[in-house]
């Protein structure tokens, strides 16, 4: 699978960002999430902050990606379980590609 896009999803899906190898070394996350918006630079730290995020296997109850000139919004409900608890969050990221790489993750979270 070559396509990073389809390498981020799967990885979600997977509980594993940090091997996915999809983010380019200078890589941008711009997040939205509850009563907060913050800024992450650097693949490492992309990688490990995502990490967080998805560190359980969950499923895409529902998933929409739209082609963009510079990548794809990726539009997703999805489900885990996290110490026994079923948990979903709905969320939306502008996804930017080049060389193979994603350079920018601007990512909106309703929370869990």
């Amino acid at each position: 699978m070559t396509n990073p896009v389809d390498r981020f999803t799967q990885a979600i899906e997977n509980a594993s960002i940090g091997e996915a190898g999809v983010f380019a070394p200078n890589a941008v996350l711009d997040a939205t999430v509850p009563n907060w918006r913050f800024t992450v630079e650097g693949a490492a730290s992309v990688e490990a902050e995502l990490g967080r995020w998805y560190a359980d296997p969950g499923r895409f109850e529902e998933i929409r990606r739209t082609a963009l000139p510079d990548g794809e919004l990726v539009e997703f409900v999805l489900t885990w379980e996290e110490a026994g608890e079923p948990h979903m969050c709905h969320q939306a990221h502008h996804i930017e590609v080049q060389d193979g790489l994603i350079t920018r993750d601007r990512a909106w979270c309703g929370g869990r």
